[in-house]
């Protein structure tokens, strides 16, 4: 076995997900609740310039993903970037990275189980939406306390639910735009994209303020990166998932995006439904929106059920080095980290208890500081990939066949644009200010943190 995949206490994961499975989980982690909810809302704020920030946030995704299939042929870990930050820039960038990507996945769940409540309210408008988002997070985390491998499958399936009914979109839509169909009144067709107040209709400083939005879309793409501690043959199976998360992101998001705008005109989405069970309502079919309604709620289930997964290895790596309580590195016999998935759905349940008390306000706030969670994320790999490519330079270690294309190149510019993206948060109205502003509190915070682990670490060698 593979001795960077043991803890200190020489407790190992299990090789429980397969080729199948894990190409599954990438795609899983390639489309969630920002694409099937937050679309919507971004959609009716900036019109069709929200294809504009897909694509160019697709392109920082492409950069990132690939600097993360070097690193992990480089060194296959269920620490993922945490492991990789700790080697290459030092052990305060692993306690930092670590998490700032908990902070990411506690602010997605409360978004994402926000999510849940919105999309069986449409069924159930009687049932507290509290009592729905604490059922499904109850769920999940049995799911998740099992086995990795019940884990696995309920994912893959989850997965196929979402994949099937984006292609349908996809084919569905692409025939009503060629067709110039009639949906609720209105003519779907290329001129959506112009006709209503420009390509442009709120500015392009106001599109730009989108991207923030767009990332948090795009999150959870790494968590392909974290399930290589437990895949048959990561060095086989790893590239193939890597690749077919690239070109995923260009049909499924894209692609998806710029079809939404010329279906309907702009003004027609809202940031309360998800924009396909809006386009599928008005086409007037019978029960169709229901069915839509079905699988975006499948879609934040399904990345609620990922956020489990991912930070419970990532805080065990936190745990094992003493960054983060004992009890968070916990293993049960069925080899999962037991004690990491506990932690992270009770800030889950505070979610339940958020969307309690302010239910308008919570999916946007959420989004917003998970985005700086996923920014931090982002740049790490991108960081720890330069420094791999630089310790390759000098002899030190051997740079694996997969490589970023156009490094360093690709590596600076990706960097510069994730500045760009926070520096432009401070100059929003809305929920994404309030992050901005919280950045020096998660700042001292941290720092604060390792102050006093490093402390104890320095007491603990002496």
């Amino acid at each position: 076995m593979d001795s960077s995949l043991l803890t200190e206490k020489g407790e190992s994961y299990s090789k429980a997900l397969g080729n199948r499975q894990v190409q599954m989980i990438a795609i899983g982690g390639a489309i969630g609740v920002g694409l099937f909810l937050g679309a919507g809302g971004k959609l009716h704020q900036v019109g069709p310039s929200l294809v504009l920030s897909y694509a160019l946030c697709g392109i920082a995704a492409y950069f990132v993903m690939r600097a993360l299939g070097e690193l992990v042929l480089h060194e296959p870990s269920s620490g993922s970037f945490v492991t990789y930050a700790r080697k290459f820039i030092g052990p305060w960038a692993g306690f930092a990275s670590g998490w700032m990507y908990w902070v990411n996945w506690a602010m997605t769940g409360i978004a994402e189980i926000t999510a849940v409540a919105i999309y069986v309210h449409k069924w159930l408008p009687d049932v507290p939406q509290w009592i729905t988002a604490l059922v499904a997070l109850g769920v999940l985390l049995a799911v998740n306390l099992l086995s990795v491998k019940l884990f696995g499958e309920l994912e893959f399936w989850f997965s196929v639910v979402k994949v099937l009914a984006i292609v349908v979109f996809l084919v569905t839509a692409l025939g009503l735009v060629l067709t110039s169909a009639d949906i609720g009144g209105t003519t779907a067709g290329v001129h959506n994209l112009t006709a209503h107040s420009g390509f442009f209709p709120a500015g392009v400083g106001i599109a730009l303020m989108t991207l923030q939005a767009v990332i948090f879309a795009y999150s959870a793409i790494e968590v392909v990166g974290i399930a290589a501690g437990e895949t048959k043959d990561a060095r086989k199976v790893l590239p193939k998932a890597i690749n077919g998360v690239v070109w995923r992101i260009g049909v499924f998001y894209v692609g998806s995006v710029l079809l939404l705008a010329m279906l309907l005109p702009w003004p027609f989405y809202n940031g309360g439904e998800s924009p396909f069970v809006t386009v599928f309502t008005r086409l007037g079919i019978p029960g169709i929106g229901d069915v839509m309604n079905a699988v975006v709620l499948t879609a934040a289930l399904s990345s609620c059920n990922s956020g489990l997964y991912s930070t419970g290895r990532i805080l065990r790596a936190l745990a094992d080095k003493g960054e983060a309580p004992k009890f968070v590195g916990r293993m049960s016999s069925r080899h999962v980290p037991y004690g990491g998935i506990l932690f992270t759905s009770g800030a889950y349940v505070l979610g339940v208890v958020l969307n309690y008390l302010v239910p308008k306000d919570a999916f946007d706030i959420a989004i917003a500081i998970a985005s700086l969670g996923v920014i931090t994320t982002w740049a790490t790999l991108i960081f720890c990939q330069l420094r791999l490519r630089q310790a390759a330079l000098r002899g030190e270690l051997e740079r694996p066949s997969y490589r970023m294309p156009w490094a360093p190149y690709s590596g600076w510019a990706t960097l510069g644009f994730l500045a760009l993206v926070v520096v432009l948060m401070g100059f929003s109205d809305g929920a994404e200010k309030i992050a901005f502003y919280s950045i020096p509190v998660l700042v001292v915070v941290l720092a604060v943190g390792w102050r006093i682990v490093g402390k104890r670490q320095r007491q603990e060698v002496r």
